[in-house]
């Protein structure tokens, strides 16, 4: 067989694969600025691919100042003081209390999948509803969550609930459903109880499955969060986005997309090690 970087047998180098794990980002950025350099050589207004100097200085403002319509009485002088008081700062707190709510939110939804799993008269009873609901399209719900729950965090949470929700459900259903029905007859030859089994040797083995579906939804989560706080907010990060696109002020939208990606990015990392420390003997197929 000869020897050629396309073969399914070829492996790069351990150097070969830091180079390329960064070609498309280079890629990427290079066309970015040379775009950008292009359109600002034309004019030198233009708005629309702002340089890295004025995305730095957008971003910049956006750390240290309030927001606009903020009032305070006293403006705070140190640095710290002027970062806890920014518009950045500011939004990513509501956004971020928005998430982690919906987050704790799902914990019921997997007990409520085992359970659908494991008991047949739980699962006869949940199962279709869950199936349906599961094709309902959660943004058309946005208006009826507003009218029921009002425009407050409530009906943005719900939201990210029922959109993530039915999901996570089922998904959990399937990987109880695939725990070797030879190991639940040895646990209650050994004595458990129907909770033991549930919790105790099955929840234990899907666990970190569950874990790896939920890292997987977040974008989910974050979609259906902007999708809340677009249409009706007075803060979070899609509301400053959707603010900010009306003056064109794309200085400061590229940098708050690239801020909106390196959290979540740091959440996935963050569940993968949780899984990891939680569940040493896991590895994923």
């Amino acid at each position: 067989m000869s020897d050629g970087v396309h073969l399914i047998h070829s492996t790069p180098s351990r150097s070969w694969s830091l180079v390329l794990s960064w070609l498309l980002f280079a890629a990427g950025i290079s066309a970015y600025f040379y775009s950008s350099r292009a359109r600002h050589h034309e004019n030198p207004d233009d708005r629309v691919m702002p340089t890295i100097a004025q995305m730095a200085h957008g971003m910049w403002s956006a750390v240290v100042e309030a927001p606009e319509d903020d009032f305070q009485e006293t403006q705070p002088t140190t640095l710290w003081g002027k970062f806890s008081q920014g518009m950045l700062w500011k939004d990513t707190k509501a956004s971020a209390r928005r998430f982690f709510y919906s987050m704790l939110l799902l914990i019921p939804a997997v007990i409520l999948g085992l359970h659908m799993g494991l008991f047949p008269y739980v699962g006869a009873l949940f199962l279709r509803f869950v199936l349906f609901f599961d094709k309902i399209v959660a943004l058309s719900l946005l208006p009826i969550l507003f009218i029921a729950f009002g425009i407050d965090e409530l009906a943005k949470i719900m939201l990210i609930v029922i959109g993530v929700a039915p999901t996570i459900i089922l998904d959990t259903v399937n990987l109880t459903r695939s725990v070797p029905n030879e190991q639940v007859v040895k646990a209650f030859t050994l004595g458990a109880s129907d909770f033991d089994v549930a919790y105790r040797v099955v929840l234990k083995q899907i666990l970190p499955r569950v874990l790896n579906s939920i890292r997987l939804n977040l974008k989910a989560v974050m979609l259906f969060l902007f999708a809340g706080e677009m249409i009706a907010s007075q803060d979070g990060l899609a509301y400053r986005i959707a603010l900010l696109r009306r003056h064109m002020g794309m200085d400061v939208i590229i940098p708050y997309v690239l801020w909106v990606a390196l959290l979540l990015f740091l959440v996935d990392q963050g569940m993968r090690l949780l899984n990891r420390l939680i569940h040493p003997w896991f590895r994923e197929a």
